[in-house]
């Protein structure tokens, strides 16, 4: 479990800041939208897949993404085609016949994602208990020592 201690927390506002000065007004909405992705169940089940099997086609997506509509997996499948998350091939072939791949800077975002993850798989226990005391009516102050 990575810890605050392990951190200088003035040192992460500073990098933060600077990232965020870094970012034109146009770059900012363009962050906005990618980061999306990264908070999109849809959207990270899609990489997800493709990182782990490589080129699929779309009702093999369908299938691995249980509950998605039909609507929302084509929606999601452009978004992340329009960013170059991912590269839609068509055959063009009867029927159609159409498979999608992760791009390079799609294994960037699948890449960046993990530690993310592993940050919230090794603080499950304290976002629980979190949720646990504010459903209980609990004061939810945190702790900042």
């Amino acid at each position: 479990m990575i810890l605050l201690d392990d951190f200088d927390f003035d040192e992460v506002i500073a990098r933060s800041q600077a990232a965020c000065d870094a970012l034109s007004y146009h770059d900012d909405g363009l962050k906005r939208n990618v980061l999306a992705h990264a908070g999109n169940r849809w959207s990270l089940g899609i990489v997800h897949a493709l990182g782990v099997s490589g080129t699929l086609r779309h009702a093999e997506l369908a299938r691995r993404l249980e509950g998605v509509t039909q609507r929302m997996l084509t929606r999601s499948l452009r978004h992340l085609e329009r960013d170059g998350l991912i590269v839609r091939r068509d055959h063009g072939e009867v029927p159609p016949r159409v498979d999608y791949t992760l791009t390079l800077l799609g294994r960037g975002l699948l890449v960046g994602m993990i530690p993310l993850w592993t940050w919230i798989i090794d603080n499950a226990p304290a976002f629980r208990a979190a949720r646990d005391r504010f459903d209980h009516g609990a004061s939810a102050t945190a702790v900042l020592e």
